[in-house]
């Protein structure tokens, strides 16, 4: 048996942050992930956009955790060389019902603490986006896109630095307390089991955030703790529109998404996505007859785009609560004390903003870890 203090099950971003953040000060951490690698997962799938965090409710974890994430995220990247860049989001309203939408999320947003919203007439959403049409809009300064794996790799690197042991190819398979400590066996490729021994059990599985908080005894759909696979694609736009647009742009959100967009990637290539629907097993494969649903949606917000120029690009699926036509779902981030089980802190559903939040998780999980917390 194995002995450490802390134990993180999941190396996606989120797992990355904490891995950074809870050794500095030379506490024990190994890292388990069942994959063999860091990110393999909904982190490296998905729109790589820095949000702002106008999209949450006041008060949730999502709003709080994604405004300060953003601040926290661009300050790393500027510190550690990150490719990114602060473009913007363009949030075009098409109909008097998008309007309502777009301008009840200025509100949301400025409640939130969203710097530098702005709402725009015509005239402006045209000055930023010329080839675009649009009511109506609304502008977040504070949204920008990065490279994702550069961050999770820098992530890495420093963990690994401060003495963080990462078990890639390792899947967690039992979770039990026994005196005072927790005992994780774990399964490595070769058949062979090893048990860690620690004080601290931090779930950060993604996908498989559920599993895990059922192997420590507690039931996934007593505790809403279910998770649901929403799959998202996306088509990626003839390299002949590269420089057409200067801005993410976005439409009015529907209850399971943020919409069809438009992601801008560092190189400038354009791609449109993703659609949202839900899955019952995990499969990255992206349907080529979906092409024309995503024309459908993307020509009319973006009129220059013909359906020859779409192709199949790559697909993510977020780990959410909240299952079709069902209301809002927060982040679950908690110490399970009240359930006998203290020190193992779970977070579940952490679906997007999870990586513009993630910085901000690991100082949320650092505070709950914190004597008199």
């Amino acid at each position: 048996m194995e002995k450490t203090e802390v134990v993180i099950i999941g190396a996606g971003v989120v797992g990355l942050a904490l891995a950074q953040r809870l050794s500095r000060t030379g506490t024990g951490v190994v890292v388990v992930e069942r994959c063999d690698s860091f990110g393999r997962e909904t982190s490296s799938r998905n729109s790589e956009v820095i949000h702002a965090g106008f999209y949450y409710p006041s008060g949730s974890l999502k709003a709080q955790l994604c405004t300060e994430g953003n601040r926290l995220l661009y300050d790393f990247c500027r510190e550690h060389a990150i490719p990114h860049r602060r473009l913007g989001k363009l949030l075009v309203a098409l109909s008097q019902e998008d309007e309502k939408a777009v301008n009840a999320l200025f509100m949301q947003g400025a409640a939130n603490g969203v710097e530098g919203l702005a709402i725009l007439d015509e005239k402006g959403v045209a000055r930023l986006e010329p080839s675009l049409p649009g009511r109506t809009g609304m502008f977040s300064p504070s949204t920008g896109i990065l490279d994702t794996h550069a961050f999770m790799k820098r992530l890495e690197q420093i963990a690994s630095g401060q003495g963080v042991i990462f078990a890639y190819n390792c899947e967690a398979i039992a979770v039990n307390r026994m005196n005072g400590r927790y005992e994780i066996a774990v399964a490595d490729t070769d058949g062979s089991t090893l048990t860690l021994s620690c004080g601290v059990v931090i779930n950060a599985a993604g996908l498989g955030a559920d599993r895990i908080a059922s192997l420590a005894g507690i039931d996934p759909d007593l505790a809403g703790y279910r998770i649901r696979f929403c799959k998202g694609e996306y088509f990626e736009v003839a390299p002949r529109h590269r420089g057409k647009l200067s801005h993410l742009v976005y439409p009015a959100p529907s209850a399971i998404s943020l919409g069809i967009h438009c992601v801008i990637g560092l190189d400038g290539n354009l791609k449109l996505g993703p659609n949202a629907f839900f899955v019952d097993s995990i499969n990255y494969g992206v349907d080529p007859a979906h092409g024309k649903e995503f024309f459908r949606a993307g020509r009319t917000l973006f009129p220059f785009i013909e359906e020859s120029d779409l192709s199949p690009g790559m697909a993510g699926i977020r780990p959410k609560l909240q299952g079709n036509g069902e209301s809002f779902r927060d982040f679950v981030i908690r110490d399970e004390r009240e359930r006998g089980l203290p020190g193992f802190i779970n977070l579940v559903g952490i679906e997007s903003p999870g990586l513009t939040a993630s910085l901000a998780i690991a100082k949320y999980v650092e505070s709950l870890l914190s004597p008199g917390a």
